[in-house]
């Protein structure tokens, strides 16, 4: 079986986004709208960071932080790593896997086309990168 593409996963997808200046707690009422975990940050119309459930836990929340005053430019993370449409999604898989992280945004000549996130893990790509992280544990303790 032929391995998705980014653009197959997210078609038909229109990116939930908002303005850096948008207040958190604003942010959080529209990502449970439309039960999201991340939502993407634009400035000038332009991808400048994600936020996600996990920044309004540990930057804002933890950090004793008002929801109603706090904006997502001072709690998302600036400048994410980004992915084309056209690479595979087990790339995505992977490149999630090594950088911690659950959402990559997918952008194409500058845009913004969509967001893919381990969610989207609950299809065919899932035992094959299971295997393939398997396999790469098993190459490392016979080199080791």
């Amino acid at each position: 079986m032929a391995e998705r593409t980014v653009r197959q996963i997210i078609e038909g997808q229109a990116p939930v986004t908002a303005p850096a200046g948008f207040m958190v707690h604003d942010a959080a009422q529209l990502m449970k709208q439309h039960n999201i975990g991340a939502i993407m940050v634009l400035e000038d119309g332009r991808l400048s960071g994600v936020f996600t459930e996990r920044d309004g836990l540990f930057r804002v929340l933890a950090d004793g932080r008002d929801a109603r005053t706090t904006a997502l430019s001072e709690v998302m993370t600036r400048n994410p790593r980004i992915i084309s449409p056209e690479a595979g999604f087990t790339t995505a898989l992977q490149m999630m896997h090594e950088g911690g992280f659950r959402h990559i945004p997918v952008v194409e000549d500058g845009q913004l086309l969509g967001i893919v996130s381990v969610r989207d893990a609950l299809g065919p790509e899932l035992e094959a990168f299971v295997y393939e992280m398997l396999r790469q544990e098993q190459i490392q303790e016979v080199l080791a």
